[in-house]
């Protein structure tokens, strides 16, 4: 197969098949140079006839759930190695992963995703380029990725920095239906794609809403999702560019993940969606309890994030207005009102809230 740049790929190739579907940007740190001629499509039935050893990184089926992995037939795997030049990277924790949580701006929080196998790197969103410059210096880690939710400038302020400073070696990657609005990105991902940080491989989810092309990056096996502002702790972001329905639905995307996912919000917004979800769920006695932890929390300057999804499932009131009485009937909705509807119904209220 002819080797492409990875720059090569569009976003019309990439939604007609032609490019990608799987986007796996393996790196290792700083001894490491890119072998051009190991950049190639690879069809997904020949994948199989390949070890991890000939190609790292590929895999021909993925441990995240079914409904968020449907590609169509022609899709294809990019394979984008990068070779040791001397030494081995070093490996620790059998392959696991660590996520240095990065307090930004005012409220925001940033991560790394460092692959202890490979020392691949990821910035999820890049709220302040400084921040993270710190945070890589301190860990010792290069930056490799930067793996963009959704096009607000704080989310993407520090990209091109970033980017900079990392001499052609650090990818940026993002949703391909903000592509003119994500600065320095080189690929474009949506729904049901794959992107591998090292050994650790992420399923992109549409979690449109807050913006329109809005996308989530959940690791299956390290048992993580990173949302950006489309779920909080206890809350979800302002419905910007999506509509009720699109909202609903991806909201509904990332209910279906397992009770214990980690979920990884980009705000500290948690005290100000508790008391609103008190105000609409009063009756919720785990709610009731967690808001008194988080009130603990926050008193002594701890943050609230990351949380469990199985919590959030039993007490964020914007996963629950299908299910809770209470909460439909606090918000004025009818038993009757369809999900997206209820979920209009609390957003409305949370967007009007000034407990």
């Amino acid at each position: 197969t002819k080797p492409l740049s990875l720059e090569s790929m569009s976003a019309s190739a990439i939604r007609r098949g032609l490019a990608p579907r799987k986007v796996t940007t393996c790196a290792f740190a700083a001894l490491l140079r890119i072998s051009t001629p190991s950049l190639a499509f690879v069809p997904p039935h020949s994948v199989a006839a390949f070890s991890a050893a000939a190609l790292p990184g590929i895999s021909s089926a993925s441990s995240s759930p079914s409904s968020l992995t449907t590609r169509p037939p022609s899709s294809r795997i990019c394979d984008v190695r990068r070779e040791m030049s001397s030494a081995s990277a070093s490996a620790s924790g059998g392959g696991s992963v660590t996520v240095a949580q990065i307090p930004c701006l005012d409220d925001n929080y940033g991560y790394l995703i460092h692959d202890e196998a490979t020392g691949a790197t990821a910035a999820v969103d890049t709220p302040d380029a400084e921040a993270y410059r710190a945070e890589l210096q301190k860990r010792g880690w290069t930056l490799t990725h930067v793996l963009n939710t959704h096009h607000h400038l704080d989310h993407t302020g520090g990209n091109v920095e970033l980017k900079t400073d990392g001499k052609g070696e650090t990818r940026v990657i993002g949703p391909e239906s903000e592509r003119d609005r994500i600065p320095g990105i080189d690929v474009g991902v949506g729904q049901g794609d794959s992107v591998a940080v090292g050994s650790a491989e992420a399923t992109v989810i549409d979690v449109g809403g807050h913006t329109s092309g809005h996308i989530a990056y959940y690791f299956p096996k390290e048992k993580k999702v990173f949302v950006g502002d489309a779920l909080f702790a206890l809350g979800c972001g302002r419905m910007f560019e999506g509509t009720p329905e699109q909202f609903w639905d991806s909201l509904k995307r990332l209910r279906e993940l397992p009770d214990d996912t980690t979920v990884y919000c980009a705000h500290e917004y948690t005290m100000s969606n508790a008391k609103f979800a008190v105000s609409v769920e009063p009756g919720n006695a785990e709610l009731m309890s967690r808001f008194e932890d988080i009130k603990a929390k926050r008193a002594n300057g701890e943050p609230t994030v990351p949380s469990n999804l199985g919590e959030e499932k039993r007490t964020n009131p914007f996963l629950r207005g299908d299910l809770s009485a209470e909460i439909r009937k606090n918000v004025g909705a009818g038993d009757g009102d369809a999900g997206h509807d209820v979920f209009a119904k609390v957003r409305k209220a949370k967007d009007t809230f000034r407990g």
